[in-house]
């Protein structure tokens, strides 16, 4: 079992055959280069996670109204779509590289609606190259998918994020 912990947010993957926190020191290109927070090696694919925090307890108010617009007005997205390409491009000059890749994103901020979640995704989706165009032998994105944590769990059984404050 491995548990990861971002901010406020604690992951725990049971089956995963490695996980490895992605955004961070080890990830040498920073300077230059966005990154996911977290790589999930499954045994038929590669899991890009993200999360997104603006409910932490340490968040300012006017940092949440801030998040919340950018959310909503789809401006998070050019963000989170440099965050998948840099990842990917550094996975594949890597040699890490060699299965599907599904590019999940966990919102915590519960007021949002499925209707939210489902317009980012939308958008999300149409600035990634999921699918496989006719020219291609394979696909770059798989998947693609924004969550809020109660979504995120009934989604992901193997995969609970819990708020740490929450436990305490």
């Amino acid at each position: 079992m491995t548990v990861f912990t971002e901010g406020d947010l604690q992951i725990v993957i049971d089956d995963a055959l490695t996980a490895r926190r992605f955004d961070g020191e080890s990830h040498v290109l920073s300077h230059c280069m966005k990154a996911v927070d977290f790589i999930v090696d499954l045994p038929e694919l590669y899991m890009f996670v993200e999360f997104k925090d603006p409910e932490h307890p340490m968040s300012r108010q006017e940092n949440r109204r801030a998040f919340v617009q950018s959310f909503l007005s789809g401006e998070i997205d050019e963000e989170l779509k440099y965050k998948f390409r840099d990842s990917f491009l550094y996975e594949w000059a890597a040699g890490r590289a060699e299965k599907p890749v599904r590019f999940y994103v966990l919102v915590a901020l519960e007021e949002l609606t499925a209707f939210n979640l489902q317009a980012r995704t939308q958008s999300l989706r149409s600035k990634l190259p999921v699918g496989i165009p006719n020219s291609w032998t394979r696909t770059i994105a798989e998947d693609c998918a924004v969550f809020n944590l109660s979504s995120w769990n009934q989604r992901f059984q193997d995969f609970q994020v819990t708020r740490i404050s929450s436990l305490q």
